[in-house]
């Protein structure tokens, strides 16, 4: 898939690698209106904190968005010119379709093929997970793998991408 008309961001990195922050700096320096799509599901006390965390350092300058499924749903509803949405994170996205046995190919197309539509500025943050050793288990070995072809479609469906790493972004693309 082409970025030719995309103007969607990629952010990639480790966790606690600084994706986030630097992919909020890049909402809130477009001077649109802000909207954050959270992926994850509060399952545990900890997550619940976490979520609570997150809330409370955006501030109330974002409009939250909390969707674990159907994110593409999700974007095309809040799609306008005038924003700039920050997917947070992709990972979560397909740890939640593989709970729900969902069709990973036909998610994936479709987010895929919305980001050259979209009229808002998107950036989508994801943690890369290849860089590790092989899980030792099927599950984790097929989130792997269904994290890395995601990512390797949004990569090339995204204007710009950016790996962190520290803290520091390295553009890779745009």
């Amino acid at each position: 898939m082409s970025s030719s008309t995309s103007r969607a961001i990629f952010v990639l990195g480790g966790a606690r690698s600084g994706k986030s922050r630097f992919a909020e700096s890049l909402v809130s320096d477009t001077g649109l209106d802000r909207h954050y799509v959270a992926t994850g599901q509060a399952w545990d006390d900890e997550m619940r904190e976490r979520i609570a965390q997150h809330r409370s350092d955006r501030g109330d300058q974002w409009q939250t968005h909390e969707e674990p499924m159907d994110l593409v749903t999700r974007l095309a509803a809040i799609d306008a010119e005038q924003h700039a949405v920050l997917v947070d994170c992709l990972t979560l996205w397909v740890t939640n379709l593989m709970m729900a046995e969902r069709d990973m190919a036909a998610e994936f197309a479709a987010l895929t093929a919305f980001l050259p539509t979209a009229r808002s500025r998107l950036v989508l943050v994801s943690n890369e997970v290849g860089l590790g050793i092989v899980p030792e288990n099927r599950m984790a070995r097929e989130f792997r793998d269904h994290a890395g072809r995601l990512h390797q479609m949004v990569a090339a469906a995204s204007a710009e991408v950016y790996f962190i790493a520290a803290g520091l972004p390295l553009k890779m693309k745009g």
